[in-house]
């Protein structure tokens, strides 16, 4: 999971760029960058941290031009270090810089393959260098002095025929304009928008549809699956169909938690699918006969809450927010070790306890990974002196790690891994528990536009929708993705990483 934007316009780009990376900056706490283009020549600023804490007045002042792209990056199984932060450029063709969110499955191979047939060489860990290497690989053989449309379309047709797994990608092209591209399945999001300029229609390109709206953008539409964008500069936008047509299968887990609310991906509202899974989860309830009897409805906040808030109206109970969260620390769920997402969990909450005393306690939330956080803030509802406290989960029990871009886990590591509902409840100390049915979730989300064909829900029933996943692969995926190994890469960036990367004048 992370955050991409793409924009050209007819002045500097800068502070726009740095407006929509703040838009997106749910979708990545680890690192930002930005790359603007001035004429011939490439400015580059990126590193670890916020985005207030990587562009500060002095960066955002050297970083001229009228068209660029940015991105927000999450803890991944790479090292976290500045070297790794995005966007990414090479020299040749033309200048090109890219920014990338999701998991390419055939890394290794595509990586290989570069170094064998290609002479390319790969410096970091990241399968977004990758990427944007295969793609200037194709661009180069599609040749021309200037990138011309069908160059670029002809390029992206390339990436399609050589990368599997998800991705959703702007790239900038010196001398030519922005192209968004997205899988064959569509697995991670991508939209686009336009504005009247001056003189010329402007453009972005970004992983939601909320950084459009902060940015005065009118969406046009979502990038379709396996269908590139390309923006030039002067204000001609070019839309093509460069890859096979595959079963559309967007990831419902950007629905169950990482989208900010106010979105709409692939036409289907955030917040209104999230009302649809309360919905959802009330007719569970009813229709179970064994169902405490509940006093109130508390969201774990943020993103719970519109589930909660129509679940207690259909369940006729009352609805108080009981938990509160300290908007200063970061989203648990993305931190990069366990150790961290612990410590984490009562600075980031805490409770207002009257509404607990006494009580009868439904809380709800958006998932249930580890169980981590659950435990503790069922612990915390105990402590105020709640009399019960029973839990729902708007998303099925996840069981499966996923590949496509969001850094969970093992299975062992699952809270839910070969265990039941009720198995679950004794672990994290609640009194009862309950999951969301993944029918029911697929069903809020396709009420939002019933043309989608399917969902990405591999975390939930283990069927992963590029087909090229087996046993291996998840044991290399989980060996990588440890916390040992996290605490090792976290020490060696340390040591050898600088804080940021700053490039100017490179094309």
């Amino acid at each position: 999971m992370c955050g991409v934007v793409g924009i050209v316009g007819g002045t500097p780009v800068n502070a726009q760029l740095y407006d929509a990376l703040i838009a997106l900056q749910h979708r990545g706490q680890d690192a930002a960058g930005m790359v603007v283009c001035d004429g011939a020549k490439m400015h580059l600023r990126k590193g670890n941290g916020l985005v207030r804490e990587v562009f500060e007045e002095r960066h955002m002042q050297r970083m001229v031009g009228a068209m660029g792209i940015g991105h927000v990056r999450y803890p991944t199984a790479g090292t976290p270090s500045a070297a790794e932060a995005q966007p990414m450029y090479v020299n040749s063709p033309y200048g090109l810089a890219l920014a990338h969110n999701g998991n390419l499955t055939n890394a290794n191979l595509l990586e290989a393959d570069l170094h064998r047939s290609h002479r390319r060489h790969v410096n970091t860990d990241s399968d977004s260098e990758i990427l944007l290497n295969v793609f200037a690989d194709e661009l180069a053989k599609a040749g021309g002095e200037r990138p011309l449309p069908d160059a670029v379309f002809q390029a992206v047709a390339g990436v399609y025929a050589r990368c599997r797994g998800a991705y959703a990608t702007v790239a900038l092209v010196v001398g030519g304009g922005i192209v968004g591209f997205r899988d064959c399945h569509g697995i991670r999001p991508l939209i686009f928008g336009r504005r009247q300029g001056r003189g010329a229609d402007e453009y972005a390109i970004a992983s939601e549809s909320a950084a459009l709206d902060a940015l005065g953008f009118d969406v046009v539409a979502d990038v379709g699956p396996g269908e590139a964008v390309y923006a030039e500069l002067g204000g001609k936008l070019h839309r093509r169909r460069c890859g096979p047509r595959l079963a559309h299968a967007p990831c419902i887990f950007e629905h169950v938690y990482l989208a900010r609310p106010d979105s709409v991906i692939d036409g289907v509202s955030v917040y209104h699918a999230r009302l649809r899974m309360g919905e959802r989860l009330a007719e569970r309830i009813v229709a179970r006969p064994s169902t405490p009897a509940i006093d109130v409805v508390m969201p774990v906040p943020d993103t719970a809450r519109p589930a909660a808030l129509r679940l207690a109206e259909r369940l006729g109970v009352g609805f108080c927010e009981g938990l509160v969260k300290n908007p200063y620390i970061g989203r648990t769920f993305i931190m990069p070790e366990q150790a961290q997402r612990q410590s984490s969990v009562r600075r980031k909450l805490n409770v207002i306890g009257s509404e607990f005393k006494g009580r009868s306690v439904l809380l709800v939330d958006d998932s249930i990974v580890r169980g981590t956080t659950t435990r503790q803030i069922i612990q915390q509802a105990r402590e105020a002196g709640a009399r019960k406290v029973c839990f729902a989960s708007a998303a099925p029990a996840v069981r499966f790690p996923n590949v496509y871009g969001i850094d969970m886990p093992s299975a062992a590591e699952f809270v839910a891994n070969d265990r039941s509902a009720g198995e679950v409840a004794r672990i994290v100390g609640a009194d009862w528990l309950i999951y969301q049915e993944i029918e029911d979730l697929v069903g809020a989300a396709r009420a939002g536009n019933p043309q989608l064909e399917a969902f990405e829900c591999a975390v939930f029933d283990g069927c992963y929708v590029t087909g090229d996943i087996d046993a291996t692969y998840l044991r290399r995926l989980s060996a990588h993705r440890s916390d040992a190994v996290r605490r090792q890469s976290a020490a060696a960036a340390l040591a050898d990483e600088p804080g940021a990367i700053d490039l100017h004048g490179h094309g």
